[in-house]
């Protein structure tokens, strides 16, 4: 016969239900509205943020590069380069000042592809604000240092700033973001209160936002998923069907999870939305820039010709040889990622990585991970 246990909330029982109520109370954050919001990056995302957050009533400042790209937006409310058809709140102004777009903020939100953080932080880092949330919504691995963005943060920006550093990572195509479809995501951060604080101004009925102490997990999820988005584009372009795809889904997920812990990162975070809930997206849709360039290749177009047609940034594309280097100084088997960066890096036909991969010596399935952090 089984047996429920149940708090007892009567007598003596009563205290301990009160408290029990308190502490889970506690736990839980409310939703607020930010007065205003700064938006550093003026992309697809940068843009698909800006106007979920004036749905809620948020005033935005979005700084971003282009004199171009700020005229269409306070002119004709649209970002007609990154994010086109999308009617942008007149919530929304851009500026090219970085410090008009962040003077009384509550919030920034830096939105720079990871190749340009570090290079845009040492000449505008005197500018940001001290004292709010800053939120990184950059995802990728730099090239020679292996730094993820969050981490450079840390490097280029003075110790005051560092309590307020997070990392936004999760499912989040722009698109569906901006035009107010059901997405949810993770806040990582060292300090609970500074994800709480992001989670509360982000949150709203359309976008859920979960928060975690696992900064290096997260991040590393955001970047992995790219490469092995690139393979499932390959994979769907020669039609090798949905058990391909889901293999290399899989797959991907158990050589994200040995680098991860390797770096101290959770192996459970890769099982929450950082991890499997962005890896099924971007390895599923033609919305995938890194999924595009895989299918791509598969057709025959070069990476140079993929590359040299988009404005948009395919962060898979460089962030494959700063895994394949970390892989190598780790000591970490990562097959797909190794054959993502042979066939971009060293031209090795994609037909034959993908055959590489299916030919490899039989082994166990199962492994044992560490939960471990470093945050």
């Amino acid at each position: 016969k089984a047996t429920v246990s149940v708090l007892n909330c009567s007598d003596e029982g009563r205290g301990a239900c009160g408290q029990k109520r308190k502490d889970r109370k506690q736990k839980m954050t409310s939703i607020r509205v930010a007065d205003t919001v700064a938006i550093l990056g003026g992309g697809a995302f940068g843009t698909a943020l800006a106007q979920h957050l004036a749905r809620k009533g948020t005033k935005i400042k979005m700084w971003v590069l282009e004199a171009e790209t700020a005229a269409n937006i306070n002119d004709n409310h649209e970002n007609v380069g990154f994010l086109p058809g999308l009617k942008l709140s007149p919530l929304i102004t851009a500026t090219l000042s970085v410090k008009e777009a962040v003077q009384g903020c509550d919030m920034v939100l830096l939105v720079i592809p990871t190749p340009f953080i570090r290079q845009w932080l040492q000449v505008n880092h005197p500018a940001m604000p001290v004292g709010v949330p800053l939120v990184c919504c950059s995802k990728g691995i730099e090239i020679g240092t292996h730094s993820t963005p969050y981490e450079i943060l840390v490097e280029e920006m003075p110790g005051k700033y560092h309590k307020h550093l997070s990392a936004l990572s999760g499912p989040s195509f722009a698109w569906e973001l901006a035009t107010g479809n059901p997405t949810n995501v993770t806040v990582a951060a060292a300090h609970h209160t500074t994800a709480a604080t992001a989670q509360a101004y982000l949150s709203n009925k359309h976008f859920r936002v979960y928060t975690s102490p696992d900064v290096i997990g997260a991040e590393l999820c955001g970047a992995l998923k790219n490469v092995i988005a690139i393979a499932s584009g390959a994979s769907d372009g020669f039609a090798f069907g949905s058990n391909g795809r889901a293999a290399l889904i899989s797959r991907g997920l158990a050589e994200m999870t040995r680098l991860i812990v390797k770096k101290g990162g959770q192996a459970s975070t890769v099982m929450g939305l950082a991890g499997v809930g962005d890896l099924v997206l971007t390895c599923s849709s033609t919305m995938s820039r890194n999924y595009s360039v895989g299918y791509r290749l598969a057709k025959g177009d070069s990476i140079e010709k993929i590359l040299g047609g988009s404005r948009a940034v395919a962060e898979g594309v460089k962030t494959s040889a700063s895994v394949y280097e970390m892989a190598q100084a780790l000591d970490v088997d990562m097959p797909i990622s190794n054959e993502v960066f042979q066939v971009i890096h060293r031209g090795k036909p994609i037909k034959t990585a993908l055959a590489t991969l299916q030919s490899r010596p039989l082994r166990s399935e199962g492994e044992t991970f560490e939960f471990r952090s470093k945050m």
